[in-house]
């Protein structure tokens, strides 16, 4: 036998909130979803039945009625900014790398590659460890294809 649902009750402000959300304008996907959800729910559907509606879980329905009730409508509808990873270098580690590109190859090389940069940056003990790909967005960051040209430091024109 299942167990009975909990009552769930939408704040007057709230519902008609939603119901405007519903009606017009451009939100996102899931915002919407989450909309309609939080409408079955207070319309007296169980977890269960709005899951067969709306294309969530009935974990994920109940979760949402959760963050309605602890948080309110935004809480509910919107996921918080996330922090992301930090970054991988320093401002002082970026501009030594970019000095090093700037400079000539090394010895029997006649331009960098960026295989190359990221291998002689570990050998100078510019930085610990670094892959290719954080220096390829390093350098097309400051607009530097040293694997185009033989020197990256143009000389004067004139």
């Amino acid at each position: 036998m299942a167990r009975p649902s909990k009552p769930f009750h939408l704040k007057a402000q709230d519902k008609k909130e939603l119901k405007q959300m519903l009606t017009g304008g451009i939100q996102q996907v899931r915002v919407v979803l989450r909309a309609l959800a939080l409408l079955l729910l207070d319309g007296g559907m169980s977890a269960p039945k709005v899951s067969r509606t709306v294309p969530f879980a009935a974990q994920a329905i109940r979760t949402i009625a959760k963050r309605y009730q602890q948080g309110g409508l935004e809480r509910a509808l919107f996921e918080r900014k996330r922090a992301g990873h930090a970054e991988l270098l320093k401002a002082s580690d970026k501009q030594r790398i970019i000095a090093m590109v700037c400079s000539q190859p090394p010895e029997g090389r006649a331009r960098w590659t960026v295989r190359l940069v990221a291998e002689e940056a570990v050998k100078r003990k510019l930085i610990p460890g670094v892959g290719r790909e954080t220096i390829r967005i390093l350098l097309q960051s400051h607009d530097l294809k040293p694997w185009r040209e033989k020197n990256v430091v143009r000389g004067r024109v004139g």
